[in-house]
């Protein structure tokens, strides 16, 4: 029995074809040879695929269809339907230039450039992008849109603007002996004197002289009348001076059993702060002077500062220890139970700085064990970030004209570093002193910073840029400033 779907000339024609492939004979197609018929000539029941040859019925059958793209095989065009003379046209002639007018080549060109149409690989390794091309002047030479100007680096001078001797500075990490007034007074301790330096017209005095049983002197703080000077000393009293006539108002006494190392105002308060690891509040109107006190620290009180509010008071102590204050909240009755209590730091907490542009941010520098800056989230106690310096930190300053912080280091550098904030990328590094720079303090306009360290020297550092004012260059005085005058 045949396949029955092949006829008898077609597989006479096939075996003739593939006898030489030793393909079975068309008598093997029998009932019991059905598999082997199926199995060597399925690939041949395909006709209008493999184009194999078809019995006359089949054929007369294609030859009657109508031609159409959708017969044709799927790699091999039907060339009746290509227009060969276009295609040798558009290979040839379409790819020479064509003429065009000037002006149509000039628009073509500008619209390249104001699209940035180069022709260029957008994602491809190649050399830097080229520079933008500025865009098609319109009807005016001005634009509402246009960019602000790229403001210039400005330069950071990498040596003091001015150098003073300043013997006898007591060189204790913990002790304040640097200020300036909004007098524009700087105040110095050397010792047991408190010596003024005049930045207007570079005149010195001498203020304080504490006697040698109650001296040196421990801390100084300028009041915000730029006027009365806060006098903290080695036998744990406070005196009060008046600077204009350089007479000693008043001294409060009874807060502290040690050393008075730290002051800091709020007005008509003085907060005092001293190795007995007491915080004490001092109204300076009225006889009992001690209104409120803040006990956390166990050690050694060696930083105060008041926000610009008003209303919050970090204190940093030798016990590792940062707390914030809330001056609303306190009692004279009971010490006031801390609003945070901070204890990220490894060493001795005794630079701070709040931000002038952000009330709620205050920085704070470990000392040589930590040698870390770390920012914090007075509202919640939340540290926002923190910087390893590679040294003991100091004193901290912002710059009240752009968001920038300086600070100052101690071992082995004995360097300030600008940074950048937020980014805390390095700005400049200013070297000069030989020991730590233990003080630090800013200018009224916000452009000088002056630095003191165990040196000797004082140092004043154009380092936050040039007043709009130009101010008079300090001039050499013949009176000595205790042996300090000259300048180096």
């Amino acid at each position: 029995m045949r396949c029955p779907h092949l006829s008898s000339r077609f597989l006479f024609t096939v075996t003739e074809h593939l006898s030489s492939h030793c393909i079975p004979s068309p008598s093997s197609f029998t009932p019991d040879n059905k598999y082997h018929c199926h199995h060597h000539y399925s690939h041949l029941l395909c006709f209008n695929n493999f184009r194999i040859f078809h019995p006359r019925s089949a054929l007369r059958e294609n030859l009657q269809r109508k031609k159409s793209y959708e017969n044709l095989d799927r790699f091999i065009p039907n060339r009746s339907a290509m227009d060969m003379d276009f295609a040798h046209y558009m290979l040839t002639e379409g790819r020479k230039a064509k003429e065009s007018p000037p002006s149509q080549s000039l628009y073509q060109k500008l619209l390249a450039e104001a699209f940035n149409m180069n022709g260029r690989r957008i994602l491809a390794f190649k050399n830097k992008p080229p520079t933008l091309v500025d865009p098609i002047p319109l009807f005016s030479s001005s634009s509402v849109h246009s960019s602000k100007p790229v403001k210039p680096q400005r330069h950071i001078p990498q040596r003091p603007e001015m150098t003073l001797d300043a013997p006898d500075i007591v060189d204790d990490f913990y002790l304040n002996l640097l200020d300036w007034g909004i007098n524009n007074v700087l105040a110095i301790a050397l010792g047991t004197t408190v010596y003024l330096w005049n930045a207007s017209n570079s005149s010195i005095s001498e203020v304080v002289t504490v006697d040698e049983e109650d001296g040196p002197v421990t801390s100084i703080s300028w009041a915000p009348d730029g006027r009365h000077l806060a006098v903290g000393l080695d036998n744990s009293n406070v005196q009060l001076w008046d600077s204009e006539t350089n007479h000693m108002l008043r001294t409060l006494r009874g807060g502290h059993r040690l050393r008075v190392t730290s002051l800091a105002w709020n007005h008509h308060l003085l907060t005092t702060g001293g190795k007995d690891a007491k915080v004490i509040n001092n109204d300076v109107r009225i006889r009992e002077h001690i209104v409120e006190s803040y006990e956390g620290h166990r050690q050694e009180v060696c930083g105060l500062k008041w926000s610009a509010s008003g209303q919050l008071l970090a204190s940093g102590g030798n016990d590792n220890l940062l707390f914030i204050w809330d001056r609303f909240m306190a009692s004279s009755n009971s010490p006031r139970h801390w609003l945070h209590k901070l204890e990220d730091h490894t060493a001795a907490v005794k630079a701070l700085a709040w931000c002038p542009f952000q009330s709620n941010l205050l920085a704070s520098g470990g000392g040589g064990n930590d040698r870390h800056i770390k920012f914090w989230n007075t509202q919640t106690g939340t540290c926002l970030n923190s910087v390893d310096t590679g040294s003991q930190v100091c004193a901290l300053q912002w710059n009240k004209h752009e968001r920038e912080l300086l600070s100052s280091h101690g071992f082995t550098e004995n360097q300030l570093i600008l940074w950048k904030y937020p980014s805390m990328v390095k700005m400049a590094e200013l070297s000069g002193h030989s020991s730590p720079v233990l003080f630090m303090t800013q200018s009224p306009d916000g452009y000088t910073v002056a630095s003191a360290a165990g040196d000797e020297t004082l140092r004043f550092w154009n380092v936050f840029g040039n007043p709009k004012a130009a101010k008079p260059a300090p001039k050499a005085i013949a009176e000595p400033f205790a042996n300090v005058s000259h300048f180096r």
